[in-house]
């Protein structure tokens, strides 16, 4: 069992023939990736990269019957681009774009909610990798090796840190979440870490907050209420960053002392989380988590 995609994910990419999204999609499908076509308006019944490009979503899903999408579209069209999927009938969409307007995703995010099935991720996210099986999204795959260890992460360089220290504990990764620094984002952390919880290949979870917003209290609340056993090592960033200032992500702003790196700290500690106070300190909790000895 993998989390939301594997081998058999059939992929699209809306934005396909621009310049992200023609790098990242050759990336993808030299990982392996299953990626059957493309979205541009204008272009369709073109070739790129070998692969067939169609005018919309709707075209691409009833010639080739995919069930993922990955956008790299424009700020200003991208709300559009997730709600085109959405309609489509696509059931994961990733939206890597960053900077839509927080009035467009909170629509957006509305919309898709309200269809069955459905599942958004990011945006402003690096995507998902289940390893050797489906790369959908900007990370690099090297770094990621198969394992039973999953990744939630609000950051897409603390993700492949984790993935390279859990790889160099000798573990792997079962599938990492990137799930987006923007303000208004698809999937919660919480919901994250419930997918990977719900997975019986994964025994751990390591999870990688950010100031600001309640999403990794909300899923250590949740992690504790619930009472799953399997340990969950987490990290928040953004431990010196001053009140109001935004750090990083447009997500990423201190609004009260909930916010904080050092309260949700807290908070995650009495809920029986693996709380490590550096990122450099992951692989060995992770391993230690589960009982494994390091060389």
């Amino acid at each position: 069992m993998s989390v939301l995609v594997n081998k058999n994910s059939k992929v699209i990419v809306q934005g396909f023939t621009g310049s992200e999204g023609s790098f990242h999609a050759s990336q993808m499908l030299e990982y392996g990736t299953n990626v059957v076509g493309g979205v541009t308006p204008g272009k369709g019944g073109t070739q790129h990269l070998e692969q067939p490009v169609f005018n919309t979503v709707a075209d691409a899903v009833k010639e080739t019957g995919a069930d993922v999408s990955i956008i790299f579209v424009p700020a200003a069209f991208a709300a559009d681009a997730i709600m085109e999927a959405a309609d489509a009938g696509i059931k994961v969409i990733i939206c890597i774009t960053e900077g839509i307007p927080v009035n467009d995703m909170i629509y957006a995010k509305k919309y898709v909610r309200a269809k069955a099935g459905v599942t958004l991720i990011g945006p402003n996210c690096p995507g998902v990798i289940t390893p050797d099986e489906a790369k959908v999204g900007i990370m690099p795959g090297f770094i990621f090796k198969k394992g039973r260890v999953g990744i939630v992460s609000k950051s897409g360089t603390l993700t492949y840190e984790a993935a390279d220290q859990i790889v160099k504990a000798g573990l792997g990764v079962s599938t990492a979440i990137g799930i987006g620094g923007d303000p208004i984002i698809g999937t919660s952390t919480k919901e994250a870490v419930e997918l990977l919880m719900a997975d019986n290949e994964t025994d751990a979870i390591v999870m990688i907050g950010e100031i600001g917003g309640t999403y990794e209290t909300d899923a250590a609340r949740w992690i504790k209420e619930t009472g799953n056993k399997k340990p969950v090592i987490g990290f928040i960033a953004g431990q010196t960053a001053p009140p109001g200032r935004r750090m990083g992500h447009a997500g990423a702003i201190i609004g009260g002392a909930d916010d904080t790196a050092a309260a949700k700290m807290k908070v995650m500690r009495e809920c029986g989380l693996h709380v490590v106070e550096s990122p450099a300190n992951i692989g060995d909790t992770v391993a230690k988590a589960l009982g494994k000895v390091l060389v």
